[in-house]
């Protein structure tokens, strides 16, 4: 295997075979060794907590595929913590793409004024770029256009794609008794075509169950 890449938590390698391997860490974000899946930092490490997010991802990707969305996902080997996928391309150097249920996180510190905390959203899209360096930073349909990221039309596909992702894996949560607040997507051009990438997991999402939040083995542990 050929590194690739050395994540915040995952490790990429090249096998060299048309795929690439994901190995999962147990490394998560959050500040001051409180996890946050909102965070652009390496925060605490939680034992176990790469196979609990390979087995979501491996859980969701599946539900995904069978209703008829394609991923990038090919295999997973839970016990060593690696999932085996096929190469996509990037939009720009990334791009992450949000579905908001609830009024929470960065969306109500910056639009706490005009939004109560845990308000109800209608499946609210976002995108932000991939850029710790400069926060993430939210970016319109527009200037994706403008800078040569993302033309109108894949906007659009990608927005519709997160939405009914989105919803699969709110049902899936739905099912266990569990709310889901919001879900940071990606997504990248696998032969042509847009296809679900990266990882499925509590790394990525906000749960609730009962009025508190859900830690990440939990999920894992209750789906």
């Amino acid at each position: 295997m050929k590194l690739v890449y050395e994540g915040k938590t995952k490790t990429v390698f090249d096998l060299e075979n048309g795929h690439y391997l994901l190995r999962f860490k147990d490394d998560a974000t959050g500040e001051n060794g409180v996890f946050d899946p909102g965070s652009n930092s390496v925060g605490l490490t939680i034992e176990g907590m790469g196979r609990g997010s390979l087995k979501l991802t491996e859980f969701f990707f599946s539900r995904i595929n069978a209703a008829g969305f394609p991923t990038h996902f090919i295999s997973a080997d839970v016990d060593k913590a690696e999932m085996t996928v096929k190469p996509a391309g990037r939009f720009g150097e990334g791009l992450e793409i949000i579905c908001r249920y609830r009024a929470v996180g960065s969306f109500y510190r910056r639009y706490g004024a005009y939004a109560a905390e845990g308000q109800v959203l209608d499946a609210l899209v976002e995108v932000t770029l991939k850029d710790d360096g400069r926060g993430d930073p939210p970016i319109t349909k527009e200037t994706l256009g403008m800078l040569g990221i993302l033309a109108a039309e894949e906007y659009d596909s990608l927005v519709h794609l997160t939405k009914e992702i989105s919803g699969v894996v709110k049902h899936a949560l739905a099912e266990k008794g569990m709310e889901l607040y919001d879900i940071k997507l990606e997504f990248g051009r696998v032969e042509g075509s847009i296809v679900l990438i990266d990882e499925i997991s509590a790394g990525n999402m906000r749960v609730y169950k009962d009025g508190a939040i859900v830690g990440p083995l939990d999920l894992a542990r209750l789906l």
